[in-house]
């Protein structure tokens, strides 16, 4: 199971971020992976399958998932689809924490699902169209979403256990935005230790207790997701992106890059190269 801490930063001149989740085309699966932010993702056309705490969650259309701060979670999106995701810095809310920097809200279905499902859609609407005065539009509607968040959705029993998981992931998070800033360079685990005040057993049982995987396959996790990316936006060759990501060598990547993605990087970026290509010959 891997998995990555992720940092969240608002769309311009907007208090949260809004945007077509990635795995839209289908054939995609995003690893376990955790952040600050509250984020729905919301399903208008297809499918995702969703992991949350070990549980699988079916999304299917009309459907959305609100993930807590700090809760590990992955997106399987075999199949194309259409999902909003809305992230909202944790922040937010702190006149409503029940417990220090702690806030969760339930995952149960609600008579108010069908609410946010509208509010969510509204405001990517009128984000995307971007007309006269749409800051305020768009402002408003997130303000009315989060009314309904804090008065329906919002859990008020909370137990000590939760709080202390909460506060070890946010502990965890200070290391992982070291590690994205630096995963390309030699990191190993004492090194990391030693940065952060701590033993390596200490740091190695963190990662193993409270994210559930060690922290060699965290960081080949980061690396293999930004390969990705970078073959996806880049006309980098493989040797280069190995290198620029950490691996070191194209042979390692292809191996990183087929166990998770189930192909290799050149058949990756062929399939990229022909999306291109119908995209500006849609005639052809």
């Amino acid at each position: 199971m891997e998995f990555s801490h992720e940092l969240i930063m608002p769309n311009q001149g907007l208090p949260f971020k809004v945007f077509l989740f990635e795995g839209g085309e289908g054939n995609y699966f995003r690893d376990k992976h955790w952040h600050r932010s509250i984020e729905l993702f919301a399903v208008y056309e297809g499918t995702l399958k969703f992991y949350l705490n070990e549980e699988i969650f079916p999304l299917g259309t009309g459907k959305f998932m609100l993930v807590n701060s700090n809760e590990i979670h992955s997106v399987d999106s075999p199949e194309p689809n259409r999902t909003i995701v809305l992230q909202i810095p944790l922040k937010t809310f702190e006149d409503y924490y029940t417990g220090e920097q702690f806030i969760r809200f339930t995952h149960d279905p609600l008579p108010q699902d069908g609410q946010v499902m509208k509010l969510i859609g509204d405001i990517f609407g009128a984000y995307e169209e971007r007309t006269c005065g749409y800051e305020m539009k768009v402002k408003g509607l997130y303000y009315m979403l989060l009314h309904l968040l804090v008065t329906e959705y919002r859990e008020t029993d909370v137990t000590p256990d939760m709080v202390k998981w909460h506060k070890k992931l946010n502990r965890l998070s200070l290391i992982a935005d070291y590690i994205k800033e630096n995963y390309a360079s030699e990191l190993s685990l004492e090194a990391l230790a030693e940065i952060f005040g701590y033993s390596t057993t200490y740091l190695s049982r963190m990662f193993q207790k409270y994210a559930g995987i060690n922290y060699k396959s965290y960081l080949q996790s980061i690396r293999v997701e930004r390969a990705f990316q970078e073959l996806a936006n880049t006309e980098h060759t493989i040797s280069e992106t190995a290198m620029n990501n950490g691996f070191p060598n194209s042979k390692a990547l292809a191996k990183a890059f087929q166990k998770k993605y189930g192909m290799l990087p050149s058949e990756y970026r062929g399939m990229q190269r022909e999306k291109r290509s119908h995209m500006s010959h849609p005639d052809q």
